[in-house]
């Protein structure tokens, strides 16, 4: 792996592809900054080294060009207290002011460049447009791993214009390093905690893991469709029709590889979608009409922290219930709370995907696991065996 550990910096500009993409209020204040703490380890080492780094970045999804609240100038202030020093600020990520202020960087020096999206051509993957942005620099470095899975400009394309000097950061890094700890290099035995809405997302991911994991717990909506393709009665609860016969598949394969399915037998149902809602236990497979489950049952609970802790490697993707909702929560929370435990007790554990993100930091548990993947849609195409363009353009010679 082509790392920024292989290399010296010294008197070297280094374009980095961060991942900014960080939510921001209708004050312009940064909501969650984890993003951009993450990626303060890569950038101190090229200016430690005696560099200066160039970040580029988008945020947010802007249309037509140019939009203030997508203007990465609301970024400037707060990442200079990040690392300790001023951080300069182009007006544009190609135009002749960025050009100038890069070639006027001194040693040590940051300069943020503007959003990368107020040109169509950075999603387009345009080649001349990676060219003016390499032009800016003697190195490329990616350290965006959430956007690898995207063939733009400056994750991809930019980097055939160092061909002998580009690396990866160390959130790519170590993002590699420890997907590849639940893909390849796993200790038995290895436990995959699916859930989230639907069947029809996961099938990829899904028949994947079959051919690595002991253990499939499943969970959250897409448990109601493996219910009813086994014959259950789910009410009114969320189903993919057109996936049973899929669902049925993946039953039949896991067992003719000898994986152990754990499907939700009790869930917690309710009497509408919302967190006012009449609520109680249930069998899984015979929820009343009119209700719907929303999260699973403590008996389910129990059998699934059961799996979890025995474990020795563990991935979780998917929250269990509608988590959101503090009635709703518990399973989620305990499939947390067993990981953390499992960590606890020497195995390696991985939580990824956005929900699950969002559940494990809501409930404070982010720092109990073994790594928290910045990735979603990356994550899941990586996880599914897919070559991802950011990875490759950095590997291929």
């Amino acid at each position: 792996m082509k790392t920024i550990d292989q290399i010296n910096f010294s008197g070297k500009r280094a374009i980095v592809r961060v991942d900014f993409n960080v939510p921001i209020d209708q004050n312009n204040h940064i909501t969650d900054d984890s993003r951009m703490r993450a990626a303060v380890p890569t950038i101190r080492k090229i200016l430690d080294d005696g560099g200066s780094a160039i970040l580029m970045s988008h945020l947010g999804r802007p249309k037509e060009g140019p939009e203030d609240r997508f203007s990465l100038r609301h970024l400037q202030k707060h990442l200079g207290k990040l690392l300790g020093l001023k951080v300069l600020f182009a007006g544009d990520c190609i135009g002749e002011s960025a050009i100038q202020q890069a070639e006027g960087l001194k040693p040590g020096e940051v300069l943020l460049l503007e959003n990368l999206r107020f040109y169509k051509e950075e999603t387009k993957g345009d080649e001349a447009f990676a060219s003016r942005l390499a032009s800016l620099a003697d190195v490329y470095v990616n350290d965006a791993f959430g956007t690898a899975h995207r063939a733009h400009a400056s994750t991809t394309i930019i980097a055939r214009f160092f061909p002998e000097a580009k690396y990866f950061g160390y959130i790519m890094t170590r993002e590699l390093e420890s997907i590849d700890k639940v893909l390849r290099d796993t200790r038995k035995p290895y436990a995959a905690v699916i859930g989230g809405a639907k069947v029809s997302t996961k099938i990829e991911i899904i028949n994947n893991l079959l051919d690595k994991v002991d253990d499939l717990i499943i969970g959250g909506g897409m448990m109601f469709t493996f219910i009813k393709a086994q014959g259950g009665r789910i009410g009114n609860s969320m189903v993919e029709d057109d996936y049973l016969e899929t669902a049925r598949e993946i039953l039949s394969s896991a067992r003719a590889k000898g994986v152990k399915i754990h499907i939700p037998t009790d869930a917690v149902i309710a009497d509408s979608f919302s967190n006012d809602a009449k609520f109680r236990e249930a069998p899984a497979t015979r929820i009343p009409e009119d209700w719907l489950g929303l999260d699973i049952g403590p008996e389910s609970v129990k059998k699934f922290g059961e799996v979890i802790r025995q474990a020795k490697t563990i991935l979780w993707n998917g929250p269990m219930g509608v988590f959101e909702m503090s009635h709703f929560a518990t399973g989620t929370r305990a499939i947390a709370l067993a990981l953390a435990e499992a960590t606890e007790k020497g195995a390696f554990t991985l939580v990824g995907g956005g929900d699950s993100v969002a559940a494990i930091n809501q409930m404070e548990l982010a720092d109990k696991v073994s790594y928290v993947s910045t990735g979603g849609g990356a994550l899941l195409e990586y996880m599914e065996g897919k070559i991802l363009p950011g990875i490759q353009a950095i590997q291929e010679d």
